[in-house]
């Protein structure tokens, strides 16, 4: 699956297009390297995103086409999340 549209599903982003425009941007690493929306995800990769000065870092637990709202959540851990990002750099 697509990386923005994973972002979607997962509701980790409400929109594709801001997940594609965050993508796009360089905000989003997939296994540490800057990924592009159309980047390919499966289980196990982690992902880090930078929404304004914050950081968060997910693992991908599933991918699925489509999912409940209530049950989003389960297709990723939160590893980190609100980080300020000068923390995350000492």
């Amino acid at each position: 699956m697509r990386l923005d549209k994973y972002l979607k599903v997962s509701r980790i982003i409400k929109r594709r297009t801001v997940a594609n425009e965050a993508c796009s941007g360089g905000r989003v690493t997939l296994n540490g390297k800057v990924a592009k929306p159309g980047a390919e995800i499966k289980a196990g990769d982690i992902m880090t995103i930078r929404f304004g000065d914050k950081l968060g870092q997910y693992e991908i637990l599933s991918v699925q086409e489509t999912v409940k709202k209530e049950n989003a959540g389960e297709m990723y851990r939160i590893l980190s999340e609100d980080r300020e990002i000068t923390e995350a750099r000492n």
